[in-house]
């Protein structure tokens, strides 16, 4: 009872499918989980049903467990995933079809669509409820092999196998808080062995990086490693990257527990075991949050290419030739973007040219289709010299918008059915109102102490980004005490306008994390209407980070390697 090991064998639909029966062959583990579901996904899965009643499922899941579930069974790991998507319990069918002794069971009541009007949420293609890890727990308490999902919170896939193994009970925040963090850290699968890591270079072996494990003990602390002989890295700072993905402030909502991102510790406990202790929480705020995925109409897009002399001139008159031929088939929206990557007096002729990328959003689908590429076609010969395009004109496509709800945390019908058995799992009898919690004031004379060397801001800072919805997170972190002050001084909302210059005019937020030596910083609207959106070139700020570690700042000479000082 002392330890339970939780490990991660996928971080998106469409992960590594080998995963299941590597973890599973890899180790010792008593629970193997894996994450499917991101807003894109549901908007994903949520058409696929539309198309066919039966889908609506993570069919890879599906592929694995036909591989491994007897693998699993002979060795005792219970399976855990929200493979179910929009359809839970057509996975859990076909999950039956397979024909093996498995007990399985399915975790229902997210699924608010039907009643989305009445709550508020309007009219949705899908709209899905959060859920917490006690349904989970439930189901393992009663004997499930394998734990059906639709959408819970990513967390709760290893925070539920932690209740139900250490007995926690609704009020126990601190050890619901150090697993929820566990599960955060482990729930996007190799981003925590080395995956998508600023400082990737130090890392000896990257290509086929190991999945992760968190070793839970009773008072929610934990060890994240990884099978011994796989490759990747777990270090505080792989550790540090995870937890910077995708937050908000330092209070971290979830169902069942809010997690204070401001007591997190770390420590390197040994080669590939990163340790986390501290972690405190507070009551779950009232409401949960509601993922609402809607079609938004239809969008086309084509990239001319520029080449060598007069790209402003040719970029000017290809767009000036294309609105008049365009005539009145105008769309909703149209937007523009001139991409500058040419140089001049290229070795190659892929170097000396610029991309002009127009976009076209409408409901009508016939609006935003041919009438709006053919122009293009119809002036390719009287418009600039070198004139092509990376594709051809295609047809339309419909692009999804995601927003995000809220209802009381009784409203959805959260049930665990087992064996034919239905069992309804209790709202939280304690909550607490959100409230923000941005960390402290940083002293402004640490942005530049002494002497200063102009240099990009990643020599010394990490940063992971990603999206919430319409809003962008980048979390900086450094790996030396000293450094902190400086960082935490130098990154404020004028300075992050400064150097993204694409969040001119858009709300920023900053929390401040001592414990991790971090910031994290909220571009609010930087993503347009979410993700399917497609609002910018990154659209899901995938490589917002490492576009601020390139901007140049002024970092003190004392701070500096000695090869950089130099």
């Amino acid at each position: 009872m002392s330890v339970l090991r939780v490990g991660n064998c996928s971080g998106f639909y469409g992960d590594r499918l080998s995963a299941m029966r590597e973890m599973l062959e890899g180790g010792e583990l008593d629970v193997l989980t894996g994450d499917y579901l991101a807003e894109l996904t549901m908007l994903i899965l949520g058409r696929d049903r539309m198309a066919d009643p039966a889908a609506g499922y993570a069919r890879t899941f599906l592929a694995q467990l036909r591989d491994c579930l007897r693998l699993a069974l002979d060795r005792g790991v219970r399976i855990v995933a929200n493979a179910g998507g929009v359809n839970p319990p057509g996975l859990v069918a076909a999950i039956r079809e397979l024909g093996l002794p498995a007990r399985i069971a399915l975790v229902r009541g997210d699924d608010l669509t039907a009643g989305a009007g009445a709550l508020g949420l309007g009219s949705p293609l899908g709209a899905h409820a959060y859920l917490g890890a006690f349904g989970i727990a439930r189901a393992l308490t009663a004997g499930a092999d394998v734990v059906v999902t639709g959408r819970v919170t990513d967390a709760s896939l290893v925070v539920g196998p932690a209740i139900a193994h250490f007995g926690w009970g609704r009020t126990d925040f601190d050890a619901l808080a150090g697993a929820t963090v566990a599960g955060h850290v482990i729930e996007c699968g190799t981003q925590a062995t080395g995956g998508n890591y600023p400082f990737f270079t130090e890392i000896a072996d990257l290509v086929r990086p190991g999945f992760p494990i968190a070793e839970l003990h009773p008072d929610g602390s934990s060890v994240i490693t990884k099978h011994p002989g796989t490759s990747g890295a777990v270090t505080v700072g792989t550790v540090t990257a995870q937890l910077m993905y995708e937050i908000d402030d330092a209070r971290y909502a979830g169902p069942d527990v809010t997690t204070r991102l401001d007591t997190v510790s770390l420590r390197q406990a040994g080669p590939d075991r990163v340790e986390i202790t501290g972690v405190r929480g507070e009551a779950p705020p009232p409401d949960l949050k509601v993922s609402c995925t809607s079609i938004g109409g239809y969008r086309n897009e084509m990239t001319v290419v520029l080449t060598g002399l007069d790209i402003e001139a040719k970029a000017d008159l290809f767009r000036r030739q294309f609105e008049a031929a365009r005539g009145a088939a105008d769309p909703a929206e149209v937007t523009w973007d001139l991409a500058r990557v040419d140089a001049a007096d290229a070795p190659t002729q892929q170097r000396a040219s610029a991309l002009l990328t127009v976009v076209a959003r409408d409901p009508d689908e016939k609006v935003a289709g041919r009438a709006f590429t053919n122009p293009a076609v119809e002036v390719a010969l009287s418009s600039y010299p070198g004139f092509f395009s990376t594709t051809p004109p295609g047809r339309a496509h419909p692009y999804g918008v995601f927003t995000a709800g809220y209802v009381a945390q009784g409203v959805p019908a959260h049930e665990v059915v087992l064996d034919g058995l239905v069992e309804r799992i209790a709202p939280p009898p304690l909550t607490r109102p959100l409230e923000p919690l941005a960390g402290p004031a940083p002293d402004p004379a640490q942005r530049e102490p002494g002497t200063t060397r102009r240099l990009p801001l990643g020599t010394l800072a990490g940063a992971r980004s990603g999206d919430k919805g319409g809003n962008a997170n980048v979390g900086l972190w450094v790996r030396e005490d000293p450094a902190y002050p400086w960082l935490a001084a130098l990154i404020t909302e004028d300075s992050v306008r400064e150097l993204l210059p694409e969040t001119a005019g858009l709300p920023v937020r900053i929390t401040r994390l001592p414990n991790l030596r971090a910031v994290n910083v909220v571009i609010e609207g930087l993503l347009g209407e979410g993700v399917a959106y497609h609002a910018r070139f990154d659209p899901q700020a995938k490589g917002l980070g490492e576009w601020l570690r390139s901007r140049h700042v002024g970092i003190p000479a004392s701070l500096l390697p000695a090869k950089e000082e130099a």
